[in-house]
């Protein structure tokens, strides 16, 4: 992470085991004072009453944590939606017709409270030579308010913040060969919502330190070996116009996460998966990195 940035941080530290509310520089927790909210969501249904206190933060002057261990930065947001298809790069890997930025984005549902985990997790798959388990480097937002029916134009003044996220992926467990009927035929809960798929973090960057959230490099590699190098710039549907198309749908609310998509570079058209003990770090410049163990069920 530059030293341009910080990020609200969830952390825990010894001899306390409750989860605080911290700031993150660097690799570096900073405790906030006495009297601020004890998580981020609820530091974000606070809303404006501590939007002036967050601008003003002097990151020198807050106490750091020797020892912290990070948690994930959010726990947990009411609603994890996640776009797909929404990179040039990647549909053309994947095979499929170029997307048309003027058509309905595509979304879909994580249940946020078993599939999301912090900076440094495990993640335990079973059957995971099956699973043909496969990386989504992906920028999420993070909604600051309760909001409905946005234009692109009034999106930005609804996004609290952005954190880097790895949309994990079973992709053996996506066909259904004996489906009753063709709309049956994917396996959308085994495919993207088994525990664990959603690592977040490691903070939340507040989005006015992130000018143009449209001009980040995105990159993933797994076990040192780059896999995903892009930028945000390669988005058929831009982060405001996403969050506008779904807010046409339903009512965003404070703390809601979307994934934006993920660019070229994931493991599918290369049939190379991950395995036991693999180590995938996913990062955007400016939000930092995450990083997360890949394990077999024993």
């Amino acid at each position: 992470m530059s030293e341009q940035t910080w990020a609200l941080a969830q952390y825990t530290s010894a001899p306390a085991s409750d989860a605080r509310l911290g700031v993150l520089r660097g690799d570096t927790v900073h405790a906030l004072p006495a009297g601020w909210p004890s998580s981020t969501l609820e530091l974000i249904e606070a809303g404006e009453s501590w939007s002036e206190r967050l601008r003003t933060l002097v990151v020198d002057d807050l106490d750091e944590v020797p020892g912290a261990a990070l948690l994930a930065p959010l726990t947990f947001p009411r609603k994890l939606l996640c776009a797909g298809a929404n990179y040039y790069d990647h549909a053309a890997e994947m095979g499929t017709a170029r997307p048309d930025p003027d058509e309905s984005p595509f979304f879909f549902l994580k249940p946020p409270t078993t599939t999301i985990v912090g900076p440094g997790a495990v993640v335990t798959v079973s059957r995971l030579e099956e699973a043909d388990l496969d990386w989504e480097a992906e920028l999420a937002v993070v909604i600051a308010d309760r909001c409905r029916d946005l234009t692109a134009e009034e999106a930005p003044a609804h996004v609290f913040g952005y954190a880097v996220a790895n949309d994990l992926s079973a992709r053996g467990f996506f066909p259904r060969p004996n489906a009753v009927f063709p709309p049956f035929a994917f396996d959308w809960l085994k495919h993207k919502a088994f525990d664990g798929s959603c690592p977040l973090g490691p903070g939340i960057v507040p989005a006015w330190q992130i000018p143009d959230p449209q001009q980040l490099p995105i990159w993933l590699s797994v076990n040192g070996e780059s896999k995903q190098n892009s930028s945000t710039a390669d988005m058929v549907v831009g982060v405001y116009e996403l969050i506008a198309a779904v807010s046409r749908t339903l009512t965003l609310e404070p703390g809601d996460v979307i994934l934006t998509g993920t660019p070229a570079g994931v493991g599918m058209p290369r049939k190379t998966f991950l395995h036991d003990g693999d180590v995938v770090v996913t990062g955007i410049e400016g939000l930092g990195r995450l990083e997360t163990t890949i394990a077999g069920a024993r």
